[in-house]
């Protein structure tokens, strides 16, 4: 097994299986054999493809004659288990009686496999993508925490080097959140870029796809296949895709850069606001125009976007709920699909209001500045069973706490991007946090890739068995 394949990127070992330097196979096993090492630990996958070695084999035979699919070929990616798939089971995290799902690929499974991407499992989520604790998933830079939610084995499995890859879905940080906790790149694109058909609903309006990656590089390759319109999901929306790759290396200089002073700053552990200030000192340095500014109406963005959860979750799990079957969710799942019975139309209609104002603010933002910088999460990765966390001075909720900086990006349907800014005294992740226009995905990357190729925080490991 060579011990460099468990962290390499895609960029990198596309590049490898392109030239026959690396067998598909190859790297199938080595991944196989990461998996039965390290995961019973961590427990990040619910189950394995029936056959990724054959697969592995088609593909290297696929590569050899010629029929080259582009660079997911030959690499295997893990698949949240919410997305449907045609070979393995979806459960969405539930075990409650006659909760069952369809065996069929989701628009994005469809994708993957058509690049040539090998879906090598699984990924665990917290129930029906609620929460963001994914038990019983535990986070890779220290086993006595959490990976985040509720796309934590996806967070998990790619920190750990189980997968160069993995996707999860995002309703108010469950792609970030992870990713922040487990020191991975994650990117929710803008609501309606990448298709949702065939993934399990847990709110229609908020619910975005998107990958969860080592790299930024890799996150625009994920992106590239995965990017378009598709009639199955309503919520499509029909915008050209560029080249995302094309943007990477453009830099920084000239980059107007927003930093929004009032909720995204002062809440945080102190770590964090350093890490995320120093990062934001460094764009200055390499020529981005930075400034401070304001968006007083956020500070109602909480109850909004739960109004507006709670009661489109319900309305989803009605059915199970007049079967009875909500009576065996887990407990914190059961009370979030209760409570949404108690959210009233004007609520909802309020919260929808605040919605769009809060959607111009941000489009004002955006008529002076390129890009929203910011921490994505104000704590680092909490222990299994911490209720609360210390925050400047205070004790607030952990789950407030962990979704508190990501949700207004799903409120606004705004794309953004987690990706590692530094560590906090205890070792762990610290998540720096990118937002811009809608389907500016481009100007995402292009910001993020930046900071990324000038620190080496991508290339720290958590310390497993390497």
């Amino acid at each position: 097994m060579r011990p460099d394949l468990g962290f390499a990127t895609i960029e990198t070992l596309s590049a490898e299986v392109r030239a026959s330097r690396l067998s598909p196979v190859a790297l199938m096993e080595s991944l196989l054999e990461r998996i039965a090492r390290i995961d019973p630990v961590l427990q990040s996958f619910i189950c394995l493809a029936p056959e990724p070695l054959e697969q592995a084999r088609r593909a290297e035979q696929e590569i050899r004659t010629g029929t080259w699919r582009g660079p997911l070929h030959g690499i295997p990616v893990g698949i949240k288990d919410n997305y449907l798939t045609a070979d393995m089971p979806t459960t969405a995290g539930s075990t409650a009686p006659g909760v069952a799902f369809p065996r069929t690929d989701s628009a994005v499974a469809a994708r993957l496999r058509a690049a040539g991407a090998i879906l090598v499992g699984k990924t665990r989520t917290h129930e029906f993508a609620w929460g963001t604790i994914t038990p019983p998933t535990r986070n890779p830079w220290d086993t006595e925490r959490i990976p985040g939610g509720s796309s934590g084995g996806s967070g998990a499995a790619v920190a750990a080097g189980l997968c160069p890859a993995a996707m999860g879905s995002d309703t108010g940080g469950s792609i970030r959140i992870p990713a922040s906790l487990c020191g991975t790149v994650g990117l929710k694109p803008s609501f309606g870029r990448i298709s949702r058909a065939g993934i399990v609903p847990h709110s229609w309006s908020l619910d975005h796809a998107g990958p969860l990656t080592r790299s930024v590089a890799d996150a625009a390759i994920l992106l590239q296949v995965l990017a378009g319109y598709d009639p199955a999901d309503p919520g499509s929306r029909d915008h050209a895709v560029p080249d995302y790759g094309a943007v990477l290396h453009q830099g920084v200089r000239g980059l107007r850069v927003a930093v929004v002073r009032n909720h995204f700053f002062g809440r945080n552990h102190a770590s964090v606001e350093a890490a995320v200030e120093q990062a934001i000192a460094w764009y200055a340095r390499a020529g981005a125009v930075v400034h401070d500014v304001q968006l007083p109406n956020l500070q109602y963005g909480l109850g909004a976007i739960f109004a507006i959860e709670l009661s489109s979750s319900t309305a989803y799990h009605d059915v199970s709920l007049r079967a009875g079957r909500v009576a065996h969710y887990t407990q914190d799942v059961r009370t979030l699909v209760q409570l949404g019975r108690f959210v009233t139309g004007p609520d909802l209609l309020k919260a929808e209001q605040l919605r769009t104002v809060l959607m111009q603010e941000f489009r004002r933002v955006f008529d002076k500045a390129d890009v929203i910088l910011g921490p994505t999460e104000p704590v680092t990765a909490p222990r299994i069973g911490q209720a609360k966390v210390e925050i400047a001075g205070g004790e607030e909720s952990a789950l407030a706490a962990t979704w508190r900086l990501t949700y207004p990006y799903n409120l606004t349907g705004l794309p953004a991007i987690t990706l590692p800014c530094g560590f906090d005294e205890a070792g762990l992740p610290i998540g720096l946090q990118i937002a811009a226009k809608p389907f500016d995905e481009a100007t995402v990357l292009r910001a993020a890739h930046a900071y990324e190729a000038a620190h080496d925080w991508k290339d720290r490991h958590p310390n497993d068995a390497a």
